[in-house]
């Protein structure tokens, strides 16, 4: 037992290896964070969580591509289906096909591209029209608003195939409502065409598409205009600008980044479109109405050739994604001038 007088101090024999201890711990706690703790701690921790949700998107998306693109060069037909892995190799023979345009094949699909084409042009500008002008009229105060916007949005969000079989009812000859307003109501014809068969079903697919389609460009449009000050409007108002120049210098400038965004948005539906033109016609659409989604589908799942709808397929993403590239430029460079 150890007895201290006044003024000394008493030694711990462990003293020593503490202090040593302690000095270790202040070290760690001033030494900068690693490089991978440093990334984290600046933001990168949400991006380390979404990381299993992309690497599981990017499966999804990617194991298909890379299938189609292996199977558009094999020769992958009802004969090697039950073994599709050792389907012989067709090298390009599915694209020279396919590009052939002397060829049943080509033709066919150059028919069904100009179709796709003509639809996709004809029924983006009516929805985007038919949209611009909803959200534009939509803007000012008036009694029922409210309930017009939510009718007009009806269309867009109906189920698809519950909304193209319904038009289905609508289009028929002898049952249809359409032909019964028409031809007995309205007297416009003695006859009553047929609307899912023949030339009128180009004009019909359009009915349909343009039904669904512009209450998608009223909402996204409906949403711009909400940022642009009412301010404006009411001095172009007072220094006389009438509703068309309004439209014209005001709303049409504000909207056109959303615009740009939009119709390629719509372009790219449109054309990808296989639920409409298939639930409204069947797998056998007719000549007017043979878009190339269904074209194709035609083409693998009707007549078993796999290996050329695989090819039509790879066909119709590169051309996709050059019409999105060569828009983007176009639009990104005409933006950077008027800036």
């Amino acid at each position: 037992m150890s007895v201290t007088t006044p003024g000394t101090t008493r030694r711990d024999p462990a003293g020593p290896a503490r202090t040593g201890v302690l000095a270790r711990r202040a070290a760690r706690r001033g030494r900068p964070p690693g490089r991978l703790g440093g990334r984290l701690r600046r933001g990168g921790l949400p991006y380390l969580l979404l990381l299993p949700a992309v690497v599981a998107e990017l499966i999804v998306h990617l194991v298909p591509m890379v299938t189609g693109l292996w199977m558009s060069f094999r020769e992958l037909t009802l004969f090697f289906i039950r073994d599709w892995s050792k389907a012989p190799s067709a090298g390009l023979d599915n694209y020279r096909v396919a590009v052939d345009l002397h060829g049943a094949v080509g033709k066919d699909l150059l028919r069904s591209f100009v179709v796709t084409v003509l639809v996709t042009i004809l029924a983006v500008g009516l929805s985007w029209l038919l949209g611009t002008t909803a959200a534009v009229l939509m803007q000012d105060r008036f009694r029922g608003r409210g309930l017009l916007r939510a009718l007009f949005l009806v269309p867009y969000a109906l189920p698809v195939y519950a909304a193209v079989i319904t038009w289905s009812f609508l289009f028929q000859r002898d049952t249809g409502m359409v032909d019964h307003v028409l031809v007995d109501q309205l007297h416009v014809s003695s006859d009553r065409p047929f609307w899912l068969i023949g030339d009128n079903s180009f004009w019909a697919l359009i009915t349909v598409i343009v039904w669904r389609s512009w209450p998608f460009a009223f909402l996204v449009l409906m949403a711009g205009l909400q940022n642009v000050p009412r301010e404006q409007y009411e001095a172009a108002a007072i220094d006389g600008a009438g509703i068309w120049k309004q439209v014209r210098h005001i709303t049409m400038p504000a909207l056109r980044p959303i615009n740009q965004v939009l119709v390629l948005v719509l372009f790219l539906w449109t054309f990808n479109d296989f639920n409409t033109p298939f639930v409204l016609f069947g797998k056998a659409a007719p000549d007017r109405g043979d878009l190339i989604s269904v074209h194709i589908y035609q083409e693998s799942f009707v007549t078993w050739n796999f290996g050329a709808g695989a090819a039509m397929s790879v066909l119709l993403l590169l051309f996709l994604l050059l019409v999105s590239v060569v828009y983007l430029l176009a639009t990104s460079r005409r933006r950077a001038a008027r800036v």
